[in-house]
């Protein structure tokens, strides 16, 4: 489960910091401090030394073991026995008039749009934790690398959980990108390993930024948590997004439990031509989408199209690998909502018919 690979990977974290010490372990990140940290103090939504959900935690997601769920829950092949089928594509030649989306597993994305090259939550490192070796990628999802990309006009970070924020791919990727878009404090981490502070575009929910190119990107609410390691965490923001390219309207959800700030952000920023939103590894649902809500939350979006992203990569939960998709899809033809489904760098431009070939049933 997923906060059960939080714990593993918070595990491995001490591991590192105790062998080699917390300033020279820098996939670990950092917590803002100084004048960053005071900055935290005047926001609405950091409270007693941490950042809140809208909504509060019910104590059963809370009184859990971890290491348990790890091991016992495991209902089904949480790996596909064979390699994902991929489709190789050209990122730095690709071009369409509208928006085009490339999804690269789990919730790594690139987003070509007139306005600018977006890169989301990009994870190339082939695993998902601060060790190499732990939480390791499927077969099919290894193909693109750093080096694939095209210039990227923004980096866009949802939450800095290894599996979204990734040190060894950022660090690759670094001179290659014009600007980063983060939740409040999110950027002390960035600053850490290297990014010029000027390149960074802190934001809280409901706080938008035009770039230079004329992408729009607004962060919005979203219901998760953050931290790197077993040290006391919520001390950067988690964030969902809007972007804005000409006429074009997408939607990210990031990671986050369903509430009714979907059909908010429905109402204040949408209808949204695509919604980019969790269909797996879940396990509570106040912290992640659960079986059939990606669905309702695109209803609430006013999404007209509907892209399941953060499966198909990393086993972080006990549920069989293939079984968002297979659950998702009778409850999406239920609220009349359109999916597209491409395989792993198998690039979908908005307008086009969605992909919807049942690649994942092989199993």
């Amino acid at each position: 489960m997923k906060n059960s690979y939080l714990g593993i990977v918070a595990m491995a974290a001490l591991l590192l910091m105790t062998i080699a010490g917390c300033g020279l372990v820098k996939s670990l990140g950092k917590d803002p401090e100084g004048e960053a940290l005071a900055r935290l103090d005047t926001l609405p939504n950091y409270k007693n030394g941490s950042f809140q959900n809208l909504a509060e935690r019910p104590d059963s997601t809370i009184k859990h073991n971890r290491l348990l769920h790890m091991f016992h829950d495991h209902v089904g092949p949480v790996r596909p026995s064979s390699g994902l089928p991929w489709v190789k594509t050209n990122l730095k030649t690709l071009s369409a008039a509208a928006p085009t989306i490339v999804w690269f597993g789990h919730s790594s994305l690139l987003i070509k749009t007139r306005q600018g090259n977006i890169l989301i939550d990009p994870v190339f490192s082939n695993h998902a934790g601060p060790v190499p070796g732990v939480v390791k990628a499927f077969n099919g999802t290894k193909h693109y690398q750093a080096k694939d990309m095209p210039p990227i006009d923004v980096l866009i970070i949802s939450h800095d959980h290894y599996d979204h924020l990734d040190y060894r791919t950022l660090k690759k990727l670094k001179d290659n990108i014009k600007t980063v878009v983060v939740p409040v404090g999110v950027g002390s981490e960035l600053v850490y390993w290297g990014f010029d502070p000027k390149k960074i575009i802190e934001l809280n929910w409901n706080q938008s930024v035009t770039l230079p190119g004329g992408l729009r990107v607004t962060a919005t609410p979203a219901q998760h948590h953050s931290g790197r390691t077993s040290r006391e965490g919520n001390k950067t923001l988690w964030a969902s997004y809007v972007i804005q390219a000409g006429q074009y309207r997408l939607f990210f959800g990031g990671d986050g439990g369903y509430g009714p700030f979907f059909k908010q952000i429905g109402q204040q920023y949408g209808p949204f031509d695509l919604a980019l939103l969790e269909c797996g590894q879940y396990n509570q649902p106040y912290i992640h989408l659960g079986l059939g809500q990606p669905a309702q939350a695109a209803v609430d979006l006013q999404a007209r199209l509907l892209q399941p992203i953060h499966w198909a990569k990393f086993p972080e939960a006990g549920h069989p690998w293939n079984e968002p998709i297979k659950t998702l899809l009778p409850a999406a033809e239920k609220l009349g909502i359109q999916l597209n489904v491409p395989r792993i760098g198998e690039p979908y431009t908005l307008g086009d018919p969605p992909k919807k070939a049942d690649w994942w049933d092989s199993e």
